[in-house]
C-alpha cells in the first residue's frame, strides 16, 4: 500500500511558510509519503516546479491546485493549467475534465473556510459530465480548526459513494503527514486508479492542539512577511531557514 499527501502549499500561496525544496525534503524524508500534490490557491506554478525537482528527492508529485470557485474551494489533480477563480463549481469541474484532470471536494461544509456546501457537491454530479471529474471527498483535513467538520465529509462520501481522501491541508512543514490517503499500489498512477475505483481510505496521522498550530503558523507568516522561509539546498542537506531571494531558486 502506498501513502499520499494530496493538498500541501508552498509560499506560492499568501498563507503558505515554506519553499518547494522544503516541502520535497520534508515529505520524501522524514515522513516516507510516496506521492504528493502541492495545492497552491489558483495556481499550479509551484506543483510544476515541484514535479521537475520530485526525482531527486525519490518523490512523484502530482501537479495540481486549489481552486476557489464561486460555490468553494476545490483541490483538481493532474492538471498543468491554471483555471480561472470564481467559476462556478460544475464549470470548474469541466475545466479540469478539459485537461484530463481529476477533483476532490476540499474540506467540504467546514466552519470558517470557503467550503463546498453538500447541496453544491450534490448538484455537481447530477451533471453527467462532472460527475466524472468530481471523484473524492476530503473526509480528514488535518488543517482545521473545528474538526467535527470531517465528521460531516465522512457521512457525505459515504453517502454519494465517493473517495474517501485524507490531507494535511498543511501550511508549516511539520503538518505535512498529518492527513493521508492509503491506497494500492506506489505511485500516482495507481493513485488516480484508487480514486477513481473508490479503494482509498483517509488516514488521520499525529495532532497537535488546535491553538498551538495556529500560533505557529502565525509565528512563521510573520517571518515570510519579514522575508524568511524553510528550504532545502539539496536533497542530501538539513531543511535550513534561509532569505526568501535566495530560497526561491528551490
Amino acid at each position: 500500500m502506498g501513502f499520499a499527501d494530496l493538498h500541501i502549499h508552498t509560499i506560492s500561496s499568501w498563507d503558505g511558510t515554506s519553499t518547494v525544496s522544503g516541502v520535497l525534503k520534508k515529505a520524501a524524508h522524514h515522513l516516507g509519503l510516496d506521492v504528493i500534490a502541492i495545492t497552491d490557491h489558483n495556481t499550479v506554478a509551484s506543483s510544476l516546479k515541484a514535479q521537475a525537482m520530485a526525482p531527486e528527492y525519490n518523490l512523484e508529485v502530482i501537479t495540481a491546485s486549489e481552486i476557489s470557485t464561486a460555490e468553494g474551494h476545490l483541490l483538481a489533480l493532474f492538471i498543468r493549467e491554471d483555471i480561472p477563480k470564481r467559476l462556478s463549481l460544475v464549470e470548474t469541474l469541466l475545466r479540469v475534465k478539459e485537461q484530463g484532470g481529476i477533483a476532490i471536494a476540499a474540506h467540504p461544509a467546514a466552519h470558517g473556510l470557503k467550503s463546498l456546501k453538500p447541496a453544491a457537491i450534490r448538484r455537481a454530479l447530477d451533471h453527467p459530465e462532472a460527475r466524472e471529474v468530481l471523484v473524492g471527498v476530503e473526509t480528514f483535513n488535518a488543517g482545521l480548526v473545528y474538526m467535527q467538520s470531517n465528521h460531516v465529509a465522512q457521512a457525505l462520501a459515504r453517502e454519494l459513494s465517493l473517495a474517501a481522501v485524507g490531507s494535511s491541508d498543511a501550511h508549516l512543514l511539520w503538518m505535512i503527514g498529518w492527513g493521508k490517503t492509503e491506497f494500492p499500489g506506489r505511485t500516482a498512477a495507481d493513485l488516480r486508479r484508487a480514486l477513481e475505483q473508490r479503494t482509498t481510505r483517509a488516514v488521520m496521522g499525529e495532532l497537535t492542539s488546535r491553538p498551538f498550530m495556529l500560533l505557529h503558523w502565525f509565528s512563521r507568516y510573520l517571518l515570510r512577511e519579514a522575508g524568511w522561509v524553510n528550504w532545502n539546498p539539496h536533497p542530501e542537506a538539513p531543511l535550513r531557514l534561509g532569505h526568501i531571494s535566495r530560497a526561491a531558486s528551490r
